[in-house]
């Protein structure tokens, strides 16, 4: 099947996306072999096929820059404190898996991101001063694609209807139903029932009205950016005075 038919049997039959995906019926770019995340021990590889089919990605996090913008060193800093443990294969793996996922936002008909974080992303410096500079520098890049847009929610807009939610919503061409992508420390959660999509549709254009534009959200990132740099700069400057 060629990705167009199968958007249209999907909604045609009222199948699923998860359904597809899991039992194998949504092949990798035009139907013609499997997904190349199929190989990987991954526990979401449900969710990065759904990924790869989407035309419509919206992203919200309040804790960490989600998968499609981390670079290796954020990646690997991440799972040195996860639960389970992995093991140093393991997390190269997973670096590995970001770094593929990260194509579909430079391919061929790519899908539209919207990337919301909330201004604790920017403040944890996972990895260290170096790493979160390098972080934020890639956050700069992606932004700048014609397809993506960065917002972020700064601290001052107070409470908003995210708070203690992350989540990605997965749109599909056709008429597919949307998804909703939840996980957590025990696992994912698949959204499917229509009314609970629409309460995350109404939370998002609730966060987009109140988060900062995109072209602000950019000066804010590059102002952490740039006081990640001023920190690396004082702790070379403060060495080289010891030393000397």
């Amino acid at each position: 099947m060629r990705r167009h038919a199968i958007s249209v049997t999907c909604a045609g039959y009222m199948v699923s996306p998860i359904r597809m995906s899991r039992n194998g019926s949504w092949r990798w770019r035009e139907g013609k072999q499997q997904g190349w995340w199929h190989s990987l021990a991954l526990p979401y590889t449900t969710f990065v096929g759904l990924e790869q089919e989407a035309t419509s990605i919206t992203i919200f996090n309040s804790a960490v820059v989600p998968g499609l913008l981390q670079i290796p060193d954020y990646t690997r800093a991440i799972h040195l404190v996860g639960i389970p443990r992995l093991d140093d294969a393991s997390i190269g793996e997973r670096i590995e898996e970001r770094r593929t996922r990260q194509q579909v936002l430079t391919r061929e008909s790519p899908p539209q991101v919207e990337v919301m974080l909330d201004e604790a992303v920017l403040h944890r410096p996972l990895g260290g001063a170096a790493v979160m500079r390098e972080q934020l520098d890639r956050i700069l890049t992606v932004a700048k694609y014609p397809n993506v847009t960065v917002r972020v929610m700064p601290f001052l807009i107070g409470a908003h209807p995210a708070l203690e939610s992350n989540f990605v919503i997965l749109e599909f061409a056709g008429q597919a139903p949307s998804i909703v992508y939840v996980e957590g420390l025990v696992g994912q959660i698949y959204v499917e029932r229509q009314q609970d999509v629409d309460q995350y549709l109404v939370a998002v254009a609730q966060l987009r009205n109140m988060a900062l534009s995109p072209q602000d959200s950019t000066t804010f990132v590059a102002n952490f950016r740039d006081a990640y740099i001023n920190e690396l700069t004082g702790c070379r400057q403060t060495v080289a005075f010891r030393r000397g």
